[in-house]
Formats: C-alpha cells, sequence, structure tokens
C-alpha cells in the first residue's frame, strides 16, 4: 500500500487523538490538518514496512507540543488592540505630507512665513518674536493667525481631520501647541 494513502486510513484516530490534546474540536481539526501537511511533505522520511500510526502520532504530538511553546511568547489579541498600537505609519507618508507642506508654507508671504517660523517652529512668544521683528506684538499674532488659516486652506485640511506631520515643529507651524487644533485657526 502507497504510504499516502494509509494516511487516510488514520484521520479518525488522528482527530480523536487531537481533541484529547486540545479539548477543542476546531483546534483539533487544525492540528490534524497540520499534521497531514507535515506528514505528506516528509513522506520521503517514512520507512515502508514500520508503524505509520505511530509515525503521524508523533508528528501530531510534536506539532501540537511546538504550538504550546510558541503560544508562551505570543500575545492574544482578538480584537486587534494590541496590533494597532504597535503599528507604525509608513515613511512615505510622512514625507508625501512633508512635501505638501513645504510647497504650501513656500505660498505663505514673507512676513506670514517668517513669524510662524519664530513663534511655531522656533517656540518665541508673540513678544520676543514682535521684538525681533521689530513690529508690535498684535502685528505678529495677526501674521501667525493668517499664515495658518492660509495654510489649512491650500493644504485642505478640516477641523475634524487629524493632522499628521513627519516632526514637532513643523506641526508646530502649523498648530500652536497651547491651544487645541480648532482654537488655533
Amino acid at each position: 500500500m502507497d504510504p499516502r494513502d494509509e494516511i487516510l486510513v488514520h484521520l479518525p484516530s488522528l482527530r480523536a487523538f487531537a481533541v484529547s490534546l486540545t479539548r477543542n474540536s476546531s483546534a483539533a481539526d487544525d492540528l490534524v490538518q497540520d499534521t497531514i501537511v507535515n506528514a505528506w511533505r516528509a513522506i520521503d522520511s517514512f520507512k515502508p514496512g514500520t508503524n505509520m500510526r505511530a509515525w503521524l502520532f508523533t508528528i501530531l504530538r510534536n506539532a501540537f507540543y511546538s504550538g504550546r511553546r510558541k503560544m508562551k511568547y505570543e500575545v492574544a489579541d482578538a480584537d486587534g488592540v494590541m496590533a494597532a498600537s504597535l503599528s507604525v505609519k509608513p515613511q512615505h507618508d510622512g514625507r508625501l505630507a512633508l512635501n505638501d507642506f513645504r510647497k504650501a508654507f513656500t505660498e505663505l508671504p514673507d512676513e506670514q512665513r517668517e513669524a510662524l517660523v519664530l513663534v511655531g517652529a522656533s517656540g518665541m512668544t508673540y513678544e520676543e518674536a514682535a521684538e525681533t521683528c521689530g513690529v508690535a506684538v498684535g502685528t505678529i499674532k495677526s501674521r501667525v493667525f493668517r499664515g495658518r488659516a492660509r495654510l489649512v486652506e491650500i493644504l485642505q485640511l478640516s477641523d475634524d481631520e487629524p493632522l499628521e506631520m513627519t516632526d514637532a515643529a513643523t506641526l508646530a507651524v502649523v498648530t500652536d501647541g497651547r491651544q487645541s487644533r480648532k482654537a488655533a485657526f
């Protein structure tokens, strides 16, 4: 008898053994399937005339205990919360957003760009930025407000859309770090 044909004869007893190990019919079916796949791959190592049933049971038992050892290092995450916390946004998205930001930023008038860099990226207070530029504090506030509003318009950002930038300085130029995004615009 061909060893491949003999595998089919032992399926009911393999399933019963798998159910006794896993105590779960679905997991037992998966274990039997893995056993058959492993046996099929290694059929050349089976010696005709030896005990096929014992060989299959050994493969099943080894697969079961290997799976148990692996489970020690795995975290149950049925709802995907853990996986979501470990995922990383692709870097190309950040580069695309930064390129869009650079283009939009160059469209601003020089005074607005200067005010946004001083207050947003450099972290100066309005008073420090006003002194640096030699203008009134209200003028700096106005330039920052109008610059941010124009960036939002150019980038087509909406209030309910999360703002994702590549670095804190760029984000600070578009938003006021001391206020919520809605209040900043």
